[in-house]
């Protein structure tokens, strides 16, 4: 039991050696420098332009670079930043793992959002509670789930909507693939979500 003095010394920060580092390999250093970029979106911008030339992602045969990501987050932060959403606010991000998806991300990390990552296959139920619980007015959606979206929207505070497909971003590839899951597949259920905006649209805008 540690006597009245010792714990009084203890509290003081005497005898606090920091036996910990002594297990450090002396190749890494005990106290790290500031740190030199301001946000998460920084270093992932500062790394697509580093690495600019290299894939980045690849989706059915098809790869972008870290130069595409970094131009078309770019041009989808701007539009996003078009429509006069506040400082922080949600963007919820309604995605498989499609090319789409890291774009998304880092255009609304680098406009100045919060993502708000939302499982593509919830029931309308758990959709509704995600999205009026995180408080998010802006979803970007891939359109095999929109029907979902349809069913709570006017539960929700969501006024803007980007639908995307999953060939949306695989060049001329995409629009066969868009073309079989809507029509030969059949796994994009007829929607309609007034006043959505297409994901290759809101780049382009």
């Amino acid at each position: 039991m540690a006597t009245k003095n010792s714990a009084t010394a203890v509290a003081s920060g005497e005898n606090s050696e920091k036996i910990w580092l002594k297990s450090y390999n002396p190749t890494v250093p005990a106290v790290l420098p500031p740190l030199t970029h301001g946000s998460v979106a920084d270093i992932l911008i500062e790394s697509c332009r580093n690495y600019a030339s290299k894939p980045a992602f690849l989706l059915m045969g098809k790869s972008i670079t870290y130069a595409q990501v970094d131009t078309e987050s770019a041009a989808l932060a701007a539009y996003l930043q078009s429509l006069g959403l506040a400082k922080g606010a949600r963007v919820a991000l309604m995605m498989p793992n499609v090319l789409q998806y890291p774009v998304a991300i880092l255009a609304t990390l680098r406009a100045g959002y919060t993502v708000v990552n939302v499982n593509p296959l919830y029931t309308p139920r758990e959709l509704e509670h995600q999205l009026n619980d995180s408080g998010a007015e802006t979803i970007i959606i891939i359109e095999n789930f929109a029907t979902t979206l349809q069913t709570v929207l006017s539960k929700t505070k969501i006024k803007n909507i980007i639908v995307t497909g999953v060939g949306d971003m695989l060049g001329l590839k995409g629009n066969i693939v868009n073309f079989v899951l809507r029509h030969v597949k059949k796994v994009v259920p007829a929607y309609s979500l007034p006043g959505q905006v297409r994901f290759n649209a809101a780049v382009s805008a």
